[in-house]
């Protein structure tokens, strides 16, 4: 078993290249709008940013948990998971045009009033500030990135040295702390850069919703990533069907808890009825933004939710990925409906709603192909895989 035996198939270059051709055409598409209509462009933006963010940190969350639990299921989507953490350089680099426009985004805490009606609280005028706003992106990824680092090193370590039981350890080791890490710089992240498009509305659960939806958009695309590689590639017979069943298991774990975490919010609002607290789901639960809702919670969980309980479609490598993009394609839904309803009454999405996750969709699918073909799509100095990918059923 040696790293040639697992090396990407032509299939990804094929695809590198049609994402790149995506990528750039909306880029170009893009940039027409950053400089002729800002004001609907950037919000546009930060969706797309927020959807790629969530590729690679879901990935990194789903990649310390497999390294903290152990399970043949995470030996199987290792290196695609390493491969999507490292275009998180990309996505910080996709960060930077947020800092140009955030003048079109955070207006309503940047031009907020000293004293009277929509000022702030005194704490919110010290924290929400533009020079603190930088300061903090720059310590999330920071933290991110160090944690993408010390991941991919030591999984590179462990090939080269596969009987280093320090290596091993390290990895289990850290990978508690840098789940607990994640989630706690995550959370301050969708405070930062989606919760304060609207200052005066507080969610203390917030930020696990992204997270769950996170995990959900990384565990889907590992999916239809193994399957596709599983055809024509060195996937062929060291995929089976428990692989894929255990996927599916964990997709409907990540489904059920997304949907958990936004009842909670919607439930402990409803209930409390306070006038500050609603202004969130005012916005979106009537007039054109109740249709989206209706959407979201039929297509996000229902359907995914009845299909994913059955085992045969769990097993089947035909059908699975089909619904596990179906819910990559959910998640920017959602998200659409979490950003958009800030900036307009308008449910139906414009040129740019569509442009900006073409463009950033496209270059980060671009970079993560280009990162599946730099090391072998197997972890070979795992010391579990040759029982991984034994062929027997549980």
């Amino acid at each position: 078993m040696n790293g040639q035996d697992y090396k990407a198939p032509e299939s990804v270059d094929r695809f590198r290249q049609r994402a790149l051709i995506v990528g750039l055409i909306g880029v170009v598409i893009c940039l027409v709008g950053a400089f002729k209509w800002p004001q609907q462009f950037f919000p546009s933006y930060l969706l797309a940013f927020m959807f790629v963010l969530g590729l690679s940190l879901g990935s990194l969350g789903l990649l310390m948990l497999q390294h903290l639990t152990g399970g043949d299921w995470g030996i199987m989507i290792r290196r695609p998971l390493e491969s999507a953490t490292r275009v998180l350089a990309l996505v910080a680099v996709l960060f930077i045009p947020i800092l140009f426009g955030m003048k079109y985004l955070y207006f309503a805490w940047l031009d907020a009033p000293a004293s009277g009606e929509g000022a702030l609280s005194k704490f919110q005028q010290s924290y929400l500030t533009a020079g603190g706003f930088r300061m903090r992106a720059v310590i999330y990824f920071a933290i991110w990135g160090l944690l993408v680092f010390l991941f991919n090193r030591w999984s590179r370590e462990q090939d080269a040295n596969r009987d280093d039981l320090v290596v091993r350890r390290r990895l289990k080791v850290v990978a508690g702390p840098g789940i607990i890490l994640y989630v706690f710089v995550m959370t301050f992240a969708a405070i930062d850069w989606v919760m304060s498009l609207s200052p005066h509305w507080a969610s203390t659960i917030y930020g696990f919703l992204f997270i769950a939806g996170q995990l959900i958009s990384s565990m889907a695309l590992m999916i239809a990533v193994v399957v596709l590689l599983s055809r024509t590639g060195p996937f062929t017979g060291v995929l089976q069907s428990r692989h894929i069943h255990d996927l599916g298991k964990l997709l409907l774990a990540f489904v059920m808890l997304w949907a958990y975490f936004d009842f909670s919010q919607l439930l402990i609002i409803w209930s409390g009825n306070q006038p500050e607290e609603i202004t969130f789901y005012r916005s979106r639960l009537y007039s054109e933004w109740g249709v989206v809702a209706v959407i979201v919670v039929i297509f996000h969980f229902f359907v995914p939710f009845f299909l994913l309980l059955s085992r045969d479609l769990k097993r089947n490598t035909r059908l699975l990925p089909r619904v596990a993009v179906w819910l990559i394609f959910m998640r920017l839904v959602d998200l659409y409906w979490m950003t958009r309803p800030e900036f307009t009454a308008r449910a139906w999405p414009g040129l740019w709603d569509l442009a900006a996750p073409l463009a950033a969709g496209g270059l980060w699918f671009f970079f993560f192909a280009g990162q599946l073909k730099q090391l072998p799509l197997l972890p070979l100095g795992d010391p579990n895989l040759a029982e991984a990918i034994a062929h027997h059923e549980h």
